[in-house]
């Protein structure tokens, strides 16, 4: 059957609007986002394909272009749609500190960081510059890498420490693959950057390695 021929309470977009997104399945809410369906099958009925084929929610939408486009009822404009959505989402979710707030914990810090950093399948590596009193100045990323390593340099870290005027950073990095656990060369980067900006008073506050779902603090685990 159609879904225009559903009861209006059983379709996607009219239990979004009567009862809130909240209500609805994963499987309703990419049916909302493919709009129609194809011959023979309702909208709903691919989404809930495509889930059972992925597994997840997550598992769908991480998935390569190339492999989802091969999918039943996925065209290219479909795939346009799915990641726009995905990635408003994670604009949404990416709140900004603003200039001149107190970091007063170190898991407010990680759930900031988490919120720039999970997102990225390549390693980027980002400072938090502060003031003496560890108010926020602003917050960059510096360097970008690969699946697995980014080159970075103290040099530049310095130089930017000195152009915001800092008087404190904390080093952040995410790991692509979700564990957080420090590798002998992260211990080693964040000695020589510390070491490097102790000579400029900078003092590094925290290296923050963000995972998923966790992250490491350098300073929880009395590495600083």
């Amino acid at each position: 059957m159609n879904i225009n021929h559903w009861p209006a309470e059983d379709r996607p977009r009219e239990k979004l609007l009567n009862k809130g997104e909240q209500h609805l399945t994963d499987a309703e809410l990419i049916a909302i986002l493919l709009a129609c369906g194809m011959r023979g099958k309702t909208a709903l009925d691919i989404a809930r394909e495509l889930l059972a084929e992925y597994g997840s929610l997550r598992s769908l939408l991480d998935t390569p272009r190339q492999h989802l486009l091969q999918q039943a009822g996925v065209g290219q404009a479909r795939y346009a749609t799915l990641r726009a959505a995905l990635e408003l989402g994670k604009r949404y979710d990416r709140k900004l500190l603003p200039a001149g707030e107190l970091l007063s914990s170190s898991r407010q810090t990680q759930s900031f960081l988490a919120q720039q950093l999970r997102h990225y399948d390549s390693e980027v590596f980002a400072c938090l510059f502060m003031d003496n009193h560890f108010r926020v100045i602003c917050f960059e990323e510096l360097f970008y890498g690969t699946i697995n390593e980014t080159a970075v340099y103290p040099r530049q870290i310095a130089k930017r420490a000195l152009f915001h005027n800092a008087a404190r950073i904390i080093l952040a990095h995410n790991h692509p693959s979700g564990n957080p656990t420090p590798s002998l060369a992260d211990r080693e980067l964040t000695q020589s950057i510390k070491q490097a900006l102790e000579l400029i008073d900078i003092a590094v506050v925290d290296h923050v390695i963000v995972g998923d779902p966790e992250c490491f603090s350098f300073v929880e685990h009395g590495e600083m």
